[in-house]
């Protein structure tokens, strides 16, 4: 898992993580584009990969991709993967986590390498707007689930990732 917050490098580091780890790694896109901006926020993030990447977009069901034993999957990113199930629910946290944990349970049960980038947003104080409370709720909860699953934990900050968990020998 790579985690920290907007800008901070995680995607650049995750990308070449998966690339020391795989020849053509899986890139998993989870990003829906509603305006102008996320269009072009997802074109930077296709221009940075080049042909030796896999590319897969899935904005809701990500258990359902087809997989090879032994690939490298890099799921970018946890955090609009939860928005988008967010608000397919309506802003109801209970079914969006169970669904995501139901998800995630499908992908760590294949033999794969698996790096998930996520965002940490609530670091910055409550938020006065309830959607954005029981959102960052949310983020936080599938943030919990994911990182106690992993094997290694990255923060980055300011472009430098800092391990932060480690269970490999």
């Amino acid at each position: 898992m790579v985690t920290g917050g907007q800008r901070s490098g995680k995607s650049v580091f995750a990308e070449n993580l998966a690339l020391s780890l795989s020849e053509r790694p899986v890139y998993l896109a989870t990003a829906e584009i509603f305006d102008e901006e996320m269009r072009r926020r997802v074109t930077i993030h296709r221009q940075r990969r080049e042909k030796r990447w896999h590319n897969l977009e899935e904005p809701l069901h990500i258990s359902a991709i087809t997989l090879n034993e032994e690939d490298t999957v890099l799921i970018d990113c946890l955090t609009l993967w939860a928005s988008n199930w967010f608000f397919r629910y309506n802003e109801n946290i209970t079914q969006a986590l169970e669904t995501m944990q139901h998800e995630l349970k499908q992908l760590f049960s294949h033999n794969i390498t698996l790096i998930i980038v996520t965002n940490e947003i609530g670091l910055g104080g409550v938020s006065e707007n309830a959607t954005q409370r029981h959102f960052t709720d949310l983020q936080g909860s599938i943030n919990q689930f994911v990182a106690s699953a992993a094997d290694e934990v990255y923060l980055t900050v300011s472009g430098i990732p800092v391990k932060i968990k480690s269970d490999k020998p």
